[in-house]
């Protein structure tokens, strides 16, 4: 496959690039929010560009999308119904989701769940929760939950959606296990060994996606150990390939 971009996804996917023929995965673009307007227009071209080379070379692209755009209420989640993003950033994935749609190239979109993992950004959220949770403090919206997947399990689920031949679809790639972030913020105090003072920040809204979808294109995902306290493992998996994981306080998971 043909791989554009030299990011975290980017560089965990280098080895499938012997694999799928015929497919091109654009994993680079905006990777967070907020960030200007001008970002966001070269993310547009970027994948104009990438879609016009698609259509003229006869090949499938694969976008990177974001499970961001759930939240509003009555919102569920499912792939095939109509969404409201609540923030821009949602918004702004939606538009291009809608253009590479609308452009008649081949297609599989794949709303990304919090993918962490090994050698993510330091502006990712479990590098800041980490930083913060060692400063002593961290702020916290009312209602946040977010549906965390570690990266090593992310390729592991492309590979298989690929490996279906799925066509024009769109796909929450998540572990379904939706957690709060309080939640993870207590199961990363008890690793970390620490305690922060936690400050209310406002309310926020909820990226939970369904896997109901990804269940039925790839049955094997409902047996790998994803479900509910999922996101604890996937943060045990994060916090030991960090730099220094003998600081980490010893303990089996609960």
């Amino acid at each position: 496959m043909e791989l554009i971009g030299s990011g975290f996804l980017a560089r965990h996917l280098r080895p499938l690039s012997g694999a799928h023929p015929g497919v091109t995965v654009l994993a680079a673009g905006v990777p967070r929010h907020p960030l200007p307007d001008s970002a966001h227009e070269r993310e547009r071209r970027l994948v104009e560009d990438t879609v016009e080379r698609c259509l003229a070379d006869g090949r499938q692209l694969v976008f990177f999308s974001t499970v961001s755009m759930y939240g509003a209420p009555g919102c569920r989640g499912l792939e095939d119904e109509p969404v409201a993003p609540l923030l821009p950033y949602g918004q702004h994935k939606l538009d291009l989701e809608t253009l590479v749609r609308d452009s008649g190239v081949h297609h599989l979109i794949l709303r990304l769940g919090y993918v962490l993992g090994p050698g993510e950004p330091e502006y990712r959220l479990l590098s800041v929760l980490v930083r913060r949770l060692r400063a002593g403090q961290v702020a916290v919206q009312e209602g946040a939950r977010r549906d965390l997947l570690h990266v090593d399990d992310f390729v592991g689920l492309f590979d298989r959606i690929l490996r279906t031949g799925a066509d024009n679809e769109t796909v929450n790639v998540a572990s379904g296990d939706c957690a709060a972030v309080t939640d993870i913020l207590d199961h990363m105090e008890l690793r970390l060994g620490t305690r922060a003072e936690r400050l209310a920040a406002g309310h926020t809204v909820s990226h939970c996606p369904s896997v109901a979808k990804l269940h039925r294109l790839v049955p094997e995902a409902a047996l790998r150990g994803f479900g509910p306290g999922y996101f604890r493992s996937a943060i045990d998996r994060y916090l030991a390939a960090q730099p220094n994981p003998a600081a980490l306080q010893a303990g089996p998971t609960p």
